[in-house]
């Protein structure tokens, strides 16, 4: 049997990147799976459709707190439950520069996105989880809340943020049968760092300085994040919560 066979697994940030291979990786595992995004989630339905996944689509903007309570309530009408969630939608900052140069209005958008919006993600999962009787939570942080990251704060901040909010709620959930954790990836090969702040794609020096970053020498794979998310979903980490887990190729060792 299937590792998700018949269970529902939600994935925000469905549209690219390690959102996208997270709910391709629970299709695979038998799961029906709820895409949400504000980006075109075409390819990602395409490949659901491959596996011959029961799925939806919904458009999803977790920084508005309504667009996060439809998706919470068409799930369950849909489905009528949700077992496992993954917070992946996010964004990243375009601009490098120091806390008192930085824009007010991009850095207050980050927070807004990143944290507030996984935090009504995390929330109105909770409250569902509860009402089912259990449930697992993963949200795609970064290594960025780890560490401090120089001309990049608002990110930084935003994820330091969101380690803060899986720590505390999975103290509180511990004993209601719902898991909290997060992942924290270093340089994954995906749109948002590929053509984003850094434009990797077009930079050889940046790249070659984010490979050399990780121990591995190379950029991770989006599947290898998703393969992650997936284990801290199952029941074969029944005993992990509250953790944040670098997801880095050694960059940390």
């Amino acid at each position: 049997m299937k590792r998700f066979e018949n269970k529902v697994c939600i994935v925000t940030g469905a549209a690219s990147g390690i959102g996208q291979a997270t709910a391709i990786a629970f299709a695979k595992e038998g799961a029906k799976v709820v895409l949400a995004d504000i980006g075109d989630m075409t390819e990602t339905a395409q490949a659901l459709n491959i596996h011959q996944s029961s799925f939806i689509i919904l458009n999803c903007n977790i920084g508005k707190r309504e667009e996060v309570v439809n998706l919470i309530e068409t799930t369950v009408k849909t489905f009528g439950r949700i077992n496992c969630a993954v917070n992946s939608a996010g964004i990243a900052g375009k601009l490098s520069l120091p806390v008192h140069e930085y824009p007010e209005e991009d850095w207050l958008n980050q927070i807004q996105i990143n944290l507030v919006g996984t935090y009504y993600c995390v929330k109105l999962q909770l409250e569902q989880m509860m009402k089912q009787g259990g449930g697992n939570i993963v949200c795609v942080s970064s290594a960025a809340g780890l560490v401090g990251q120089p001309d990049n704060s608002s990110y930084a901040a935003s994820k330091h943020g969101v380690n803060g909010l899986v720590k505390s709620a999975a103290i509180e959930y511990a004993t209601k049968n719902i898991r909290i954790n997060a992942i924290c990836p270093t340089a994954i090969e995906t749109p948002m760092i590929m053509h984003g702040r850094r434009n990797l794609a077009e930079n050889p020096a940046a790249l070659e300085q984010a490979k050399n970053h990780q121990r591995m020498k190379r950029m991770g794979q989006p599947s290898e994040v998703a393969d992650v998310a997936l284990w801290l979903c199952s029941d074969q980490s029944s005993f992990i919560t509250g953790h944040c887990m670098a997801v880095d190729g050694g960059a940390f060792a």
